[in-house]
């Protein structure tokens, strides 16, 4: 079997002749000439750049603090500056060294130089394009991968070294898998990923603009796009490096029975979630209870609901609890709200004047509604009072039920304390005895037949 189709030989040629190139560099590094000439300046420039660093490091620092107004963008900025000065300095004094050396003597005695220049800027630019990517370990996986392959690139080892990770394979019937396989299925993958992000955030940008188009509405479509573009993403990488999708359709089935057994919760969340937006029952924005939880739908999101309570608390509702259980939508077809409370007056009291003052004190408050008039009804004859319900409406449940019942208890305080209508409560009458023998008299004397 010759050496194009064993993977193994294939593999040691590689390995081989990356080897072979590096010790053949660093025997012209070793014996003296102009190759270790142009190392000794490579070296000799990184020092100055990392002095110049330190000394100017300290002047951007200064000269940021007397800066005010700055936007968010231009600070970043500064501070991407600030950790790479000393490899802009070096970058900078290496290009200027270049071209003064090919321009005075051979371009051989300079290339080394040149290409320590050359990698300095691309690692530079790299460094403030990686600034794109939001999410720090990400950013720093990509910066050090693309430093990484330009050095490869420009060293002229990139093929050597593909070859290399493409030797490392696991063969398994017809199917073969490498690491260069690997690496270049996440790229590409990544970058479609990438894109497809940019391309759903824009989109859902134009949507959620657009008022026309109902809040669930707008978060359906959203979910639809991105699910449509990631998994477009998805499948166009795999066929992009080359992977038979129809080879794993026996596995990616039994896969699948055995996630839909252990993730049963997860998908019907996640069908909760369609369910809801496509009804429309529940939107961001409405205000709902459920149990103990009174609050604001903030977002729905394809697992859960956040709603957020009026104390700052927020809350993750699964979708299946939203569609399995009770949940009361304050503002679901209307914004229209009733509110009751109870309070009681004396007897003494007329019911009439009561029922008066506390629908004109209900009407004072700034929330309730005047073309649905608040009305007070007697609703019993307790042990001390008697008691009353008064209910009225309001349009904004956003801005809270505690509030207004507080509110609506003031005014009829303020109103029945103008009126001398009294509010009463339970009083109890207390006989301390001075010891038991004076106590057992008593009772004997109030016992005693007359």
């Amino acid at each position: 079997m010759d050496q194009s189709t064993d993977p193994f030989a294939h593999f040691l040629g590689s390995l081989e002749s990356v080897w072979i190139n590096a010790m053949g560099f660093l025997s012209g590094v070793i014996q003296p000439g102009w190759r270790q000439n142009q190392v000794l300046i490579v070296l000799g420039l990184a020092l100055i750049a990392w002095v110049l660093h330190r000394f100017s490091d300290r002047g951007v620092r200064n000269w940021v603090r007397s800066r005010q107004g700055w936007a968010k963008w231009q600070l970043r900025v500064i501070v991407q500056v600030r950790r790479r000065l000393g490899l802009i300095w070096f970058s900078l004094m290496a290009y200027m060294v270049y071209t003064v050396m090919q321009n005075v003597t051979w371009p051989s005695r300079s290339y080394l130089i040149g290409l320590a220049a050359t990698l300095a800027i691309v690692w530079v630019g790299i460094a403030f394009a990686a600034q794109l990517v939001r999410n720090r370990p990400l950013r720093r996986i990509v910066t050090w991968a693309l430093w990484i392959y330009a050095t490869l690139y420009f060293l002229n080892i990139s093929d050597d070294v593909a070859a290399f990770l493409d030797g490392l394979a696991i063969e398994v019937g017809d199917v073969r898998l490498s690491i260069l396989t690997l690496i270049t299925a996440l790229v590409v993958i990544g970058a479609l990923f990438t894109v497809a992000r940019l391309v759903s955030q824009a989109t859902a940008s134009t949507i959620r603009k657009n008022e026309e188009i109902s809040p669930s509405m707008q978060v359906l479509a959203v979910k639809g796009i991105q699910l449509a573009l990631y998994g477009f993403a998805f499948f166009m990488g795999v066929k992009a490096v080359g992977i038979d999708l129809t080879g794993l359709a026996v596995l990616s089935g039994a896969i699948g029975v055995g996630l839909g057994f252990g993730l049963q919760k997860v998908v019907s969340n996640l069908v909760s979630g369609v369910i809801i937006l496509i009804d429309k029952s529940i939107k961001p924005g409405d205000v709902i209870s459920l149990g103990e939880t009174f609050g604001w739908i903030q977002t729905l999101g394809a697992r859960y609901a956040s709603v957020v309570t009026r104390d700052g608390k927020e809350y993750l509702i699964p979708n299946e609890d939203l569609i399995t259980g009770q949940v009361v939508n304050w503002s679901h077809s209307n914004d229209f709200v009733r509110l009751d409370i109870y309070f009681g007056t004396a007897y003494g009291d007329d019911p009439h004047v009561v029922r008066k003052l506390a629908i004109e004190a209900a009407s004072s408050v700034e929330r309730v509604l005047s073309f649905k008039a608040p009305v007070c009804h007697i609703v019993g004859f307790g042990d001390s009072s008697v008691d009353y319900i008064l209910r009225f409406w309001i349009k904004d449940p956003t801005g809270g039920l505690t509030n207004i019942r507080g509110n609506v208890y003031l005014a009829l305080w303020d109103a029945f304390k103008e009126n001398d209508i009294s509010i009463p409560f339970p009083q109890r009458e207390v006989l301390m005895l001075e010891d038991s023998k004076l106590a057992l008299s008593r009772k004997a004397r109030t016992t005693a037949p007359d």
